[in-house]
């Protein structure tokens, strides 16, 4: 049994997007690339020939890897999502109670995330120690500045 992979609606359509761009745009760039390589001559000794190889196998490469994400997605509807618990989806308001700084992210999948767009992967150690908790709750997380303590002010969910 294959485990499946959580990811947002806009996270598996960014996968379909991808996908589709790699099959329908860097395959031809590719192709043209080996075939006007393929007329310098000889082989053996043609960098761009070996090169353009090399970017081939690379692109499917992923093609494969995004296949496979895609075929195993579990993709969540986070629109259908409410609650005041912590979980998948959900976009949480932190105050570090050392900084007094505020900090806002939503719990996603773990290709979806992107820290400086406020996405945290659900694998990351902040949203490992969210989960669960809901607003007023204090977490300790250890992160690679050390160890930090966050209250919840919010839990909310929006697609």
């Amino acid at each position: 049994m294959t485990e499946k992979v959580p990811m947002t609606a806009q996270g598996h359509a960014a996968l379909e997007t991808e996908l589709k761009h790699l099959r329908s745009v860097e395959r031809q760039r590719i192709i043209k690339a080996i075939a006007e390589a393929r007329s310098h001559g000889d082989l053996s000794e043609n960098a761009e020939y070996h090169a353009a190889k090399e970017a081939q196998g690379m692109n499917e490469a992923k093609v494969a890897d995004l296949e496979d994400k895609l075929s195993r997605a579990d993709v969540i509807d986070i629109s259908k999502l409410s609650g005041n618990t912590v979980k998948f989806g959900a976009t949480v308001t932190l105050i570090d109670e050392d900084t007094e700084e505020k900090v806002k992210y939503q719990i996603v999948g773990d290709f979806e995330a992107d820290v400086r767009q406020g996405r945290i992967s659900i694998g990351s150690p902040i949203a490992r120690a969210l989960i669960g908790k809901k607003a007023g709750d204090s977490v300790e997380v250890n992160t690679p500045r050390g160890a930090r303590s966050y209250e919840i002010l919010k839990v909310s969910f929006k697609a």
